[in-house]
């Protein structure tokens, strides 16, 4: 198996990120909604182009999105960026200071998830309201997924709280796939209806 390693500074390998039970179901679930999404994609594609409005492309980069959070979501790649964001404030001095670059990044995040919806809404602003299910889900798990990988300690305590047995992020994260699986099955199904 290939190894990321370099001397004294990171160790990492790709391998089985979550090899839980729970795990392997958000992984399943990613890839199921990525076909989903590219199902949509299609079926809007073969509508007028009038009646389209961007929802094609909306539905192929969600595709695309969801595709790569499932092979990451198994790969941690996220652990190898936060291998490497570790050893820089390391090396450059700042470890100390490392929490306002983390609170930095979270802001950085939410302004990219703000821009990622503002962009989503224009491109698909005639059918918002067929869609928009599945822009929150996309919106709410890309900052959820940045913002657990910031490592926060009191975000990771908040995260694993259990509900009804369940941990809040197992929950969140299968929440906001869920939104985007609706909302990709439903378009796909209607476009297919109007063919």
């Amino acid at each position: 198996m290939w190894h990321l390693q370099i001397p004294g500074v990171i160790h990492w390998q790709p391998g089985i990120g979550d090899p839980t039970v729970i795990g392997w179901l958000t992984t399943v679930c990613y890839f199921a909604a990525a076909y989903l999404c590219a199902r949509a994609a299609r079926a809007v594609a073969a509508q007028p182009a009038d009646s389209r409005q961007g929802s094609a492309l909306f539905w192929a980069i969600l595709a695309v999105l969801l595709a790569g959070l499932g092979f990451n979501k198994q790969l941690d790649l996220q652990s190898l960026l936060t291998n490497i964001g570790r050893e820089l404030a390391r090396s450059q001095g700042w470890y100390e200071q490392r929490r306002g670059v983390q609170e930095l990044f979270i802001a950085s995040i939410v302004l990219a998830g703000t821009g990622l919806l503002v962009f989503f809404g224009v491109l698909i602003r005639k059918s918002l309201a067929r869609q928009g299910l599945a822009l929150l889900g996309m919106v709410f798990l890309a900052c959820f997924i940045a913002i657990r990988a910031s490592s926060f300690h009191h975000v990771d305590y908040t995260l694993h709280l259990r509900f009804a047995g369940m941990k809040l992020y197992w929950i969140l994260e299968l929440g906001g796939i869920a939104l985007v699986m609706v909302s990709a099955a439903r378009n796909a199904g209607r476009n297919r209806q109007k063919q």
